[in-house]
């Protein structure tokens, strides 16, 4: 049974914006998905779709055997605790520690209460401890979070959203504001955390590098469409060019 299923997905804002259009697919346990496409594609669109963070228009979504659209409040809350979110912009509390960020991410177990009394489990302070040092941010747990460099802050988005202990990462453009070095280096680290705990991945990407180096599998939307799905060794030029509706010759190695 695939982790993520999608079904004839769509979204139409109230604007009249169409920005996914019957949109289908699957993705397996283990697999890492990088979505590509231009900008106003639906990238972003897609991804909040999957924990409805952006609401669907119509189609379904499955979370394994759990259908989360037309889910009530109280049961959406549970499932969205096995999707762990890593943002673009980080969405860390600047005023807040590191560790006071990763430990937000056991919420879900915790409860509002207790997370504001700062009453968390000596299970969860463990795991946080052990999840900033897998990170390389070992020592770091007192800075504020505004002390940290871009690629710091990322990682401390990373271990919160394992804090949730996910059965899928949904990540939505990890590096659109770190430096090439940086961006390769917190790809590299997803790739690793999804091998190394079993998890699943869907991540969306302006990088087209990043997605063939880093993928298990490219999925490409355009005007809210799938216009491919396959291994990123087979996204050659003439794909890229369908896609970004550019010259195939922009995109020759």
């Amino acid at each position: 049974m695939p982790v993520l299923r999608l079904v004839d997905l769509e979204k139409r804002y109230d604007t009249g914006d169409h920005a996914l259009r019957g949109v289908s697919l699957s993705v397996d346990e283990g697999e890492v998905v990088a979505v590509i496409g231009a900008s106003g594609a639906g990238k972003s669109t897609l991804i909040r779709c999957v924990n409805r963070l952006v609401e669907p228009t119509a189609g379904r979504v499955f979370l394994r055997d759990s259908e989360l659209t037309g889910m009530g409040r109280a049961a959406l809350r549970r499932e969205r605790a096995r999707m762990g979110m890593i943002f673009q912009a980080f969405a860390l509390v600047d005023r807040l520690t590191v560790m006071e960020n990763v430990l937000s991410g056991a919420l879900a177990r915790t409860g509002f209460l207790a997370s504001v009394r700062r009453r968390f489990s000596p299970d969860d302070i463990e795991h946080a401890f052990e999840l900033l040092e897998r990170v390389d941010l070992a020592g770091m747990e007192n800075k504020r979070a505004d002390a940290l460099s871009g690629g710091q802050r990322q990682r401390v988005g990373i271990a919160r959203a394992l804090m949730q202990r996910p059965d899928l990462l949904l990540v939505d453009e990890p590096t659109a504001s770190l430096d090439p070095k940086t961006s390769r280096a917190v790809m590299e680290l997803l790739r690793e955390l999804v091998r190394e705990r079993g998890l699943t991945a869907l991540v969306n990407l302006h990088d087209v590098p990043l997605a063939r180096s880093f993928a298990s599998r490219v999925v490409a939307l355009r005007e809210g469409e799938v216009v491919f799905d396959d291994h990123p060794g087979r996204l050659e030029a003439e794909e890229l060019g369908r896609i970004y509706e550019m010259e195939a010759e922009s995109f020759a190695s």
